[in-house]
């Protein structure tokens, strides 16, 4: 049987990159956390880490057992967070990451409603796109990830997790006050074609979904310029040094107009993510029903037409 304490151990080498580093982390001897991956390596049958001069890497083995090895781990720290809370501490704590438009919004509104509710909860946010935010999801690092995908780009979110959706909203052109297009309500695609465009950098699914805008419209986008920042991408934009496709929440920027796209509407859709029922606090799955309720009257707060 595979020892769980060595499975901590193999992560935390992987997570800090050294056998030093995790030593530190976890207050143990340099040459107990080898001993403790060389147990566990004999424990399977086959080397999980490989020694390189860049610091040690899973294995193929070592990757797949780390899938499993996370959700086990996981889950294992949600019971003693719940065992916690019912030794009658100060009600647990509740960890969410959500990339920076969502958390300046629809998630500020979320923890200050649950917060009014739950005050003996405490609540950590930090930021990060569904890249980082997924992964530290699997890993047991936070309790609920607040993500985004598209339509025609659907997120994959994988086993042990369960996605809830949020909010569906839409995506409008980007043009600099002025631009001759602005003078439409809605603009076609194609009418971009040989507009510098502006969007995320690789690899993104911004970045791949303003390609695939364009691509939809029978051309390839000619970037110009990269970031991940909206706020960066409106100046850049009212600066009149591109275009982009911008969703909702990103708000209004002086200098800037949003036009809606002719024919189907784009949207980019919201999850809240968490692990599965038996993984979940009762605090997770009061954040989640209050994320809905916030995505629900989202729209008619900002007088939009909610997006079908």
């Amino acid at each position: 049987m595979i020892d769980v304490k060595r499975l901590r151990v193999l992560r935390e080498v992987v997570r800090r990159g050294s056998f030093s580093a995790a030593a530190d982390s976890l207050h143990l001897s340099q040459s107990a956390v080898s001993q403790q991956v060389a147990a566990l390596e004999r424990e399977v049958g086959q080397p999980l880490l490989e020694r390189t001069s860049e610091g040690p890497r899973l294995t193929p083995a070592g990757e797949r057992l780390m899938v499993h090895g996370d959700a086990v781990l996981a889950r294992l720290d949600e019971a003693e967070r719940e065992l916690a809370e019912i030794a009658g501490l100060e009600g647990g704590s509740l960890r969410l990451m959500s990339f920076p438009t969502a958390s300046a919004t629809v998630v500020t509104r979320a923890m200050a409603t649950f917060h009014a509710r739950f005050p003996n909860v405490d609540l950590h946010l930090s930021d990060g796109e569904p890249e980082d935010s997924l992964p530290a999801l699997r890993r047991g690092d936070i309790d609920l990830a607040v993500v985004f995908d598209y339509p025609d780009l659907p997120e994959d979110f994988g086993r042990d997790v369960e996605a809830a959706p949020i909010l569906e909203e839409p995506m409008r052109v980007a043009l600099a006050q002025g631009h001759p297009l602005a003078a439409s309500k809605k603009i076609k695609v194609e009418a971009l074609a040989d507009e510098d465009w502006l969007c995320g950098r690789a690899p993104s699914s911004c970045r791949e979904y303003v390609l695939a805008v364009g691509r939809n419209g029978g051309f390839e986008p000619r970037i110009s310029f990269e970031s991940d920042d909206y706020k960066v991408l409106q100046g850049l934009v009212a600066a009149g040094l591109g275009v982009t496709v911008l969703p909702e929440l990103a708000g209004e920027h002086r200098g800037v107009e949003l036009r809606d796209i002719h024919g189907d509407v784009p949207i980019r859709r919201l999850w809240a993510v968490t692990r599965d029922a038996p993984s979940r606090s009762p605090a997770t799955d009061e954040m989640v029903a209050i994320l809905r309720q916030v995505g629900e009257a989202w729209p008619a707060e900002r007088g939009l037409t909610a997006v079908a």
